[in-house]
C-alpha cells in the first residue's frame, strides 16, 4: 500500500495528524485492545495526505478558498449558497489515478475476506476532531450499507464533500479553526448486521451530572443512526464500575424507551437508499432490547477502552442480529463534563406553571424565552437569538442556529441523541423525545424550559422567575456534626453526589416504589384477582411490567435499581433506606390499590410501618422488599446500604420486625448489616434504652415527633401554624433520643424537615452532640457554612 491508505491494524493515536480521531482510535482499539476482548469491525482508512493531494492536484483547494474568502457565516443563506457550491465541485471531481487505484486494492482485500453478502460503512474522520476541546459532534457523513466498489468510491467523495456542510463550515469558524488546516480521512469499515439486532451510544461517566462510577448505555433496534439522529426513543442502563470490576451484578437501572421504529438495510440498495425507517412491532417495543448479559459485556468493553485511554468516552457500539457479537464502531474524548470543574450550579424555579409538554431532561439548567417552531431548516433565517427552538428532530444542520436559542425543545430523540449532545456542548438547557412539543407549542408562545427538575424535563407556561446559584465544592470547613442528605427519589442522585456530604440519611422506599412501580404490591402478587374486578387496570398492569419475567419480578428489579443507584452513587459513605412507610390512603392511590386497601379514619397514626410489616395481609410485599435489599447488599456488593424501620410503637414491635428481617436473610450485625430504627414517637423517646436493644442507633424523625408530642394531625391546615419543631416539649423529646443514644455507644442523626427549614435548630442539634443531620439537597451546602460561622470555624 502507499501512503493513500493504512489499514486500521496499523494506526494509533499517534496517527491523528494523517487519519483523524475516529480513524486512529479505530486502529487504536484493533492494535492494543483486541486481546483483551474489544471488538472492532475490521477496516482501511484514507489519509489526510492523500485528501490534501485530492484538492491540491485537482485545483480543489483554490476554488474552494474563493468561495470562503470573506464568507459571513451568520448570514444562513450565503453560508448555505457557499456550501452547496463547494460539495457539488468535489463531489463531480474524479480521483487522482494513483488515488483511485489504491482504494479500489484495498477494497478487494477487504471484501474477500468479508463474505459475498457483506456490506460496508464509510465514515468520515476529520483531523481536527474528536479531540477533548473540540467534539465536532457529527459535523461530517457517514454511509451506511454501501455495496460494491463503484459505490465505496461515490461514498469516500460524498464524504470529503461533507467537510463543507453548512454546519461543519460554521463550526469552524465557531471555534476558530482554520478552514485549510482541516483533512479527511475516510474510514471504510465492514458493517454490523445491527440492522438485525440493536445498537447505541454509550458514555463511560454520566452526561447530565458527570459522576463517573456509572457506564450509560443507550439501546434500540436496528442500525445506530436512529438513536444519533433522535429518530429513536431508546432504552437506557446505568452499569456500576466497581461491581463489573469484582465481577458482580452491577447494573443499576433500566429503562424501556419507546423504540417506535428501527433503521434497516433497504432491499435494493441500488435505488440509491441503502437505509429506512420501519415500525418496531407492539410486542418488541415494550421489551428491552439488550439482556442483561448484553449489557454487562458492552459496559466491560467501554472499561477497558476506557482505562486504556485514561478519560471518560463516548462510544457507538453495535450488537449483530447475524452472529450475536457485540462490536466496538467508534470510540471519542468524552468532551463536555471532563472539562467540567468543582462548581456546582443550582438552578431553581421561583414557582411553577403550567405543564405544556414534557420529556428527558438534557443540561441541568433553566431557559426561557418565545417559541420557534421549525418544520426543516430551509426555515432557519426566521430564527431570532434567543428564542426556544422547537423542533420534531435535529441533525448537524442544524448546529449555526442551536447557538442561539435559549433552549431546545424536540418530538423525538433520547440523551444520546444530536440535539442533547449539541445543547450540552453549548451550555444550554433541552427537553428531548415529547412527542408532541411541534404541535402543542405555537410560535411566538412564551415558555420556561426546566432541565433542572431531575430525569424529566418541563416546558411551562409563560416566563418564569428563577435562580441560579454557584458553590464551590471541593473544600468545605470541617464539622463536629456529619451532613448527610435527605433522597426522594434516584432521579437526581448522581448531581446530588457532587454536594459536599457524609452519605444519605434517609432514602425513602416509598418515594421509590411510588416513582419508579406505581402499582401496589399486592396487585402484583394478585394479578388474577385484580383481572377479575379490575380488568382496565389489570391490562393497564400486565402492559407496564411486559418487559420484565414476572410482576414479582418487576418490583424487586425496580426497588433493586432505586436503592442501588442512591448505594452507588454516594459509596463508600452510607446510605440508610427506610422500608416503606406509605400510609393506607396513599397505598389506596397506586394502581389497584384501592381494591387492597382498608379505609382509616386518621391513617397517619393507622396502619403504618413495623405493624403493616408484621400483619398477615402484608407479608408476601414486605418479603418483596426485603428480597430487593439483599439483592443489593448480597448480590451487588453495595455494603454501603444500612436499613432502617419507621413507627416502632412498642419494643416487642421492634424486636418482631428484627426476627422477620432475619428470616428474610437480612440478619443484623452480618455482612455489616446495621438496622436503624426510627425514633418518630412519643414512646421511643420515653423509654429510648428499651428499643436500644434491638436496633444499632436512631435517626429523628421530627415530623412525625412533633405531631404526635403536640396532639396535631400535620396534614391539617387548620392547625399547620402550631407546627413547630422547636417547641419546648419536642426538644425535650429529640434530647432524651440523643442523650441514649450517645450513652449507649450507638448512632443517632436526624433526618425530619426542622434542620433545613430551621437553622437554629440544627445550631441546637450539633450543640446537643448529635452524630448527623440529613439535609434536602438544596440546603445542604448553605446549612454547612452557616454552621461553621456559628461555631467559630473558618469558612472555605
Amino acid at each position: 500500500m502507499t501512503q493513500s491508505i493504512h489499514w486500521f491494524s496499523e494506526l494509533g493515536m499517534t496517527d491523528l495528524d494523517q487519519v483523524g480521531g475516529k480513524n486512529a482510535s479505530l486502529g487504536e482499539m484493533v492494535s492494543n485492545l483486541s486481546r483483551l476482548g474489544v471488538q472492532v469491525p475490521d477496516g482501511f482508512a484514507t489519509s489526510a495526505d492523500a485528501y490534501r493531494e485530492f484538492l491540491s492536484g485537482t485545483g480543489l483547494a483554490a476554488r474552494i478558498d474563493e468561495q470562503l474568502t470573506g464568507l459571513d457565516t451568520e448570514d444562513t443563506r450565503a453560508l448555505a449558497e457557499a456550501g452547496r457550491t463547494i460539495r457539488r465541485m468535489v463531489i463531480e471531481q474524479p480521483f487522482p489515478e494513483q488515488l483511485e487505484a489504491d482504494i479500489r486494492a484495498a477494497y478487494e482485500t477487504l471484501a474477500a475476506g468479508s463474505g459475498e453478502e457483506a456490506s460496508f460503512a464509510v465514515r468520515s474522520s476529520a483531523t481536527a476532531e474528536d479531540l477533548p476541546d473540540a467534539s465536532f459532534a457529527g459535523q461530517q457523513e457517514t454511509f451506511l450499507n454501501v455495496r460494491g466498489i463503484d459505490a465505496v468510491l461515490t461514498a469516500i467523495r460524498e464524504v470529503f464533500a461533507s467537510l463543507y456542510n453548512d454546519r461543519a463550515i460554521a463550526y469552524r469558524v465557531h471555534h476558530s479553526f482554520e478552514h485549510a488546516a482541516v483533512a479527511l480521512s475516510a474510514g471504510v469499515q465492514k458493517m454490523v448486521r445491527s440492522d438485525l439486532g440493536a445498537s447505541g451510544v454509550l458514555f463511560t461517566v454520566d452526561t447530565e451530572s458527570g459522576f463517573d462510577q456509572a457506564v450509560f448505555i443507550t439501546s434500540a433496534y436496528g442500525l445506530g443512526e436512529g438513536v444519533v439522529q433522535g429518530a429513536v426513543n431508546p432504552d437506557e442502563f446505568y452499569v456500576y464500575k466497581p461491581g463489573l470490576r469484582e465481577g458482580r451484578p452491577a447494573i443499576l437501572k433500566r429503562s424501556v424507551g419507546e423504540k417506535a421504529t428501527k433503521m434497516v438495510y433497504t432491499e435494493d440498495p441500488a435505488v440509491g437508499r441503502t437505509t429506512e425507517f420501519i415500525a418496531v412491532e407492539e410486542t418488541e417495543q415494550v421489551r428491552l432490547s439488550l439482556t442483561d448479559e448484553q449489557v454487562t459485556e458492552l459496559a466491560r468493553q467501554a472499561l477497558v477502552i476506557e482505562e486504556h485511554y485514561g478519560r471518560p468516552m463516548d462510544i457507538e457500539w453495535g450488537l449483530d442480529g447475524a452472529d450475536g457479537g457485540l462490536y466496538i464502531l467508534q470510540a471519542r474524548p468524552e468532551t463536555v463534563q471532563s472539562r467540567a470543574g468543582s462548581t456546582v450550579e443550582k438552578y431553581q424555579l421561583a414557582s411553577r406553571g403550567t405543564v405544556r409538554v414534557e420529556g428527558r431532561a438534557i443540561g441541568a439548567k433553566i431557559g426561557a424565552g418565545p417559541v420557534r417552531v421549525l418544520a426543516d431548516i430551509d426555515r432557519m433565517h426566521d430564527f431570532v437569538p434567543g428564542e426556544v427552538l422547537v423542533a420534531d428532530m435535529t441533525d448537524p444542520d442544524w448546529e449555526p442556529i442551536m447557538k442561539r436559542a435559549s433552549a431546545i425543545v424536540t418530538d423525538r430523540g433520547g440523551r444520546t441523541c444530536h440535539a442533547a449532545i449539541i445543547a450540552r456542548e453549548l451550555g444550554i438547557p433541552a427537553v428531548v423525545g415529547t412527542g408532541t412539543a411541534t404541535r402543542d407549542l405555537q410560535d411566538g408562545e412564551e415558555v420556561t424550559v426546566s432541565a433542572a427538575e431531575g430525569d424529566t424535563g418541563f416546558v411551562y407556561d409563560g416566563e418564569l422567575e428563577f435562580t441560579v446559584a454557584s458553590s464551590q465544592v471541593d473544600s468545605m470547613p470541617p464539622l463536629p456534626t456529619k451532613i448527610m442528605m435527605n433522597v426522594g427519589t434516584p432521579t437526581q442522585v448522581f448531581a446530588f453526589s457532587r454536594l459536599p456530604n457524609a452519605g444519605v440519611g434517609l432514602a425513602r422506599l416509598e418515594f421509590i416504589v411510588n416513582r419508579q412501580i406505581g402499582i401496589h404490591p399486592r396487585a402484583l402478587l394478585e394479578l388474577d384477582r385484580l383481572e377479575a374486578d379490575e380488568p382496565e387496570t389489570a391490562a393497564q398492569v400486565r402492559a407496564q411490567v411486559a418487559a420484565y419475567p414476572s410482576p414479582r419480578d418487576y418490583f424487586v428489579q425496580r426497588v433493586a435499581e432505586g436503592v442501588s443507584t442512591i448505594a452507588a452513587a454516594f459509596a463508600p459513605e452510607p446510605v440508610i433506606v427506610r422500608m416503606s412507610d406509605f400510609k393506607s390512603n396513599e397505598y389506596a392511590n397506586l394502581l389497584g390499590g384501592s381494591l387492597f386497601e382498608p379505609h382509616e379514619e386518621n391513617p397517619m397514626i393507622g396502619y403504618r410501618g413495623a405493624s403493616r410489616y408484621l400483619s398477615t395481609d402484608f407479608a408476601e410485599c414486605f418479603a418483596m422488599e426485603c428480597e430487593a435489599l439483599r439483592y443489593v447488599r448480597e448480590d451487588m456488593g453495595l455494603t454501603n446500604v444500612k436499613l432502617m424501620i419507621p413507627f416502632v410503637r412498642t419494643p416487642a414491635e421492634g424486636k418482631g420486625v428484627i426476627d422477620l428481617l432475619a428470616s428474610h436473610g437480612l440478619v443484623r450485625g452480618e455482612n455489616d448489616l446495621q438496622v436503624i430504627m426510627m425514633c418518630e414517637i412519643p414512646s421511643n423517646a420515653a423509654t429510648p434504652e428499651l428499643f436500644l436493644e434491638h436496633f444499632d442507633g436512631f435517626s429523628i424523625g421530627s415530623n412525625d415527633m412533633t405531631q404526635l408530642t403536640l396532639g396535631l394531625d400535620r396534614d391539617s391546615g387548620l392547625v399547620a401554624d402550631a407546627f413547630d419543631e422547636r417547641d419546648p416539649a419536642v426538644k425535650f423529646m429529640l434530647s432524651r433520643a440523643i442523650e441514649a443514644c450517645r450513652a449507649a455507644g450507638k448512632y443517632v442523626g436526624i433526618c425530619g424537615q426542622g434542620p433545613s427549614d430551621h437553622p437554629d435548630l440544627a445550631q441546637w442539634l450539633m450543640d446537643q452532640g448529635i452524630a448527623s443531620m440529613s439535609l434536602n439537597p438544596d440546603t445542604v451546602v448553605d446549612t454547612w457554612l452557616r454552621l461553621a460561622r456559628q461555631g467559630g470555624g473558618e469558612v472555605a
